[in-house]
């Protein structure tokens, strides 16, 4: 099938940078594209892990963000994403967002003006790595005769998060790409790009944003089975969501547009999930088919193709796992959560031989410098192997068996 986007393994703050690395080696020797981390308030900070898979991998590339001027200032955004592309031999693309302004507010930061900041921050950002002598008196942003003290690679891409139609036009005339996050519909990201594209041509830029949509996914022979923990998953997310949508009305509008859902059906799902009814009793398909990418191959190498069709070049996806864990397991509890427990699995020469739980890995004996390498412990005896869901015919393509 013709007309696919690039797919990325998404990583974050709720992993160990153990298990982002063994993810990472795993999502390589499967032939993924790349890795998209994402990192959120008060979870780890996701460089430690970046930085340790930019040196146990060679070939896909890293996604390293969503980070915000506030917390940390565009001159240190600067200097650590330089040396991270360095470490990964050019791998590396930055995104940065305005953030959650609640949580960065709590750090004791002053949170405003948040349009204004990025494109400060951009700027300043995309300056430095040229390595310029940076003197910026903005109206938020402040920097005095600031310069790298080594040579950045110039044109590391600058991604940048948005949703409403003032962020996607900056990000159209400044930005090398679009981040969207979990929990917009593909109607939402197709206007969306439209506006980004529009914005991008009126800037004269030569070429167009690429565009990456974080989104939940779920691979299962029984579509029954797959819709019922993709519901699992849009409920941990949902009333999250739903409040966002309550101060920012893009964020709103992306849970509605084209999602046959209606803001007081959304409402009442919120309100049923919050007192604890079960996401099968409370969400219909609706959820899944909208929030989700969920089924059997079939159905998710279709769903993946209807966001190419809305202008995704990327999906950057997170498996849901669903199986329980062993005794004395000590990752993430079983159930359908977002969480590592289903894991990109690859064997040599068999591309990704199935989406299924892992135990962590062993780090056990020592390579030929010294360093140690994981060994696999066996998979928890659940491992359903399903039909290719992506057909490509390159090496660097995602084939799933």
């Amino acid at each position: 099938m013709q007309g696919l986007p690039k797919l990325s393994v998404r990583l974050h703050g709720g992993l160990t940078p153990r298990h982002c690395v063994a993810q990472a080696q795993a999502a390589e020797a499967a032939g993924l594209d790349g890795i998209a981390f994402a990192e959120n308030p008060f979870h780890r900070g996701i460089l430690p892990a970046a930085a340790a898979c930019a040196v146990a991998t060679s070939r896909i590339r890293i996604g390293a963000g969503v980070f915000n001027p506030y917390s940390r200032h565009p001159t240190l955004i600067a200097m650590d994403i330089g040396a991270l592309d360095e470490l990964a031999h050019g791998r590396v693309r930055l995104g940065i967002g305005s953030g959650i302004g609640l949580a960065i507010e709590r750090m004791g930061c002053r949170y405003g003006r948040p349009l204004t900041t990025l494109r400060e921050a951009i700027a300043i950002v995309r300056a430095l790595l040229h390595g310029d002598e940076v003197s910026h008196a903005g109206a938020v942003c402040n920097v005095q005769k600031v310069k790298l003290d080594y040579r950045a690679r110039a044109d590391i891409p600058i991604f940048m998060a948005g949703r409403d139609t003032q962020s996607l036009q900056a990000c159209g005339a400044l930005a090398d790409g679009l981040l969207v996050s979990n929990m917009c519909t593909a109607p939402f990201v197709a206007k969306a790009v439209h506006i980004l594209q529009s914005a991008a041509q009126a800037a004269g830029r030569p070429a167009m944003p690429e565009v990456v949509q974080y989104l939940p996914c779920i691979i299962q022979p029984d579509r029954a089975d797959a819709q019922r923990r993709a519901k699992q998953a849009v409920a941990e997310m949902l009333p999250a969501y739903w409040a966002l949508g309550q101060r920012l009305p893009a964020a709103k509008r992306a849970l509605l547009e084209g999602s046959d859902i209606s803001a007081a059906e959304l409402a009442t799902a919120v309100r049923r999930l919050k007192h604890g009814e079960p996401a099968a009793t409370v969400l219909d398909e609706r959820y899944s088919a909208a929030f989700t990418i969920a089924g059997t191959a079939e159905d998710c190498r279709a769903q993946a193709a209807a966001y190419a069709a809305a202008g995704v070049t990327e999906l950057a996806l997170l498996w849901v796992s669903g199986w329980p864990r062993p005794t004395g397991h000590s990752g993430p509890a079983g159930g359908d959560r977002l969480s590592p427990g289903a894991s990109v699995r690859a064997e040599p020469g068999r591309g990704v031989d199935t989406f299924a739980p892992r135990t962590p890995p062993v780090w056990s004996g020592r390579g030929s410098k010294g360093a140690r390498r994981p060994r696999w412990q066996p998979t928890l005896g659940m491992t359903a192997r399903t039909p290719k869901i992506l057909d490509r015919p390159h090496a660097h393509r995602w084939q799933v068996l």
